[in-house]
């Protein structure tokens, strides 16, 4: 490893799963590819456990679209991915070796990886033009090992690398939803997808650390008794012919804010149960992409929509506080082994799971 400090002996290959193009998970590939070196300002962390994201699945199909054509295969930059590309954002793990600016007393740290570099100011540096993610612009945690700066490695809030590893992304997104919002306490809040990575955290952030009064909505309500648990005050499946009229009667009255993951199928009742004033904070669009809208709707309601993606480093610290104080769980599904990606992408898709999906290296929890 050169100049290099290292915790333990490094290997010169590592194992890894690549995506090696656009289409199903018959692209994505074992393979046996070199350890990355770690430059002056880097560590280099042995990973042990990477959740699954829905930007991974989105990422292999190139689901983003381009700015021109919505169908187009595109990373979620809406630029084209350069493969092979190890996927992953979520990663906790160990670092085990230092570059030749880092003091080399953090070897052995247990650490998350806040999971994109850019050279925007803070609390801008989400919206920077050269954002690199993690699993798009540059390789991610489906590996044994990842180079990453030092500024970027934050202590594990959990002492599991699993559980870890569960809230990098989608807690992430759901915290930075809420604060663009400008959510305050005893605000109605309704979220979509929420038995899904960001709409479950989301409960439990909307109610228990922004005091707001959080309903969930569900494909079926299999799951309900779990988000009441989580700190839901009520949850609806999106599936009923009335689905307008219920979320009213459940919030006894207009909704303030809507948090929504899923996009066309529920884009028009988001605006329709929202108050005058109302904000609706959008992060995804698992349902559909493409939808149809009555500007007069917005300009009539006074409505803000709001564009959500990552968030600012502050507010990575700030959930990572929360997570530490116990005040937001860890959400786990299932557990595989790294070797088994193809079938853990593929679990993700089902609509019953309930909590985030985990690839790890090593038997270490």
């Amino acid at each position: 490893m050169g100049r290099n400090t290292l915790l333990q002996s490094i290997p010169s290959k590592m194992k890894a799963v690549v995506v090696t193009g656009y289409g199903g998970t018959e692209n994505l590939e074992s393979r046996k590819v070199p350890v990355p070196i770690p430059n002056e300002n880097e560590v280099l962390v042995k990973i042990y456990a990477c959740a699954v994201n829905n930007s991974d699945i989105l990422m292999r199909e190139g689901g983003y679209g381009t700015d021109t054509q919505s169908s187009q295969k595109a990373g979620w930059k809406r630029e084209a991915i350069s493969f092979p590309r190890i996927p992953g954002t979520d990663i906790a793990g160990e670092i085990v070796a230092v570059g030749a600016n880092i003091n080399p007393a953090c070897l052995g740290e247990k650490v998350v990886l806040f999971p994109f570099t850019s050279s925007g100011p803070d609390g801008l540096e989400h919206m920077a033009k050269d954002i690199t993610l993690m699993s798009s612009e540059c390789d991610g945690g489906y590996a044994e090992y990842i180079a990453w700066p030092k500024e970027l490695c934050r202590p594990m809030p959990l002492p599991s690398y699993v559980e870890s590893s569960s809230f990098i992304v989608s807690c992430f997104t759901a915290w930075h939803m809420l604060e663009k919002s400008k959510v305050v306490p005893g605000e109605k809040i309704l979220i979509t997808g929420a038995t899904g990575g960001v709409g479950s955290y989301a409960i439990q952030i909307a109610s228990k650390v922004f005091g707001a009064d959080a309903i969930a909505l569900s494909r079926d309500l299999s799951l309900k008794e779990k988000m009441i648990e989580l700190g839901a005050s009520e949850v609806l499946s999106y599936k009923s012919t009335t689905l307008s009229d219920d979320i009213l009667k459940a919030a006894g009255g207009e909704i303030d804010v809507v948090l929504d993951v899923v996009g066309d199928p529920l884009f028009s009742t988001c605006l329709n149960v929202l108050r005058n004033g109302g904000r609706l904070a959008i992060a995804g669009a698992v349902g559909g992409a493409v939808t149809q809208l009555d500007i007069r709707t917005v300009y009539l309601k006074h409505l803000s929509i709001i564009g959500c993606t990552l968030g600012t480093r502050k507010e990575f610290d700030q959930m990572l506080d929360v997570i530490n104080e116990g005040k937001i769980q860890p959400l786990i599904d299932k557990v595989f082994p790294l070797e088994r990606a193809q079938d853990a992408q593929e679990y993700f898709k089902k609509s019953e799971k309930f909590g985030k999906i985990i690839l790890q290296n090593e038997m270490k929890v």
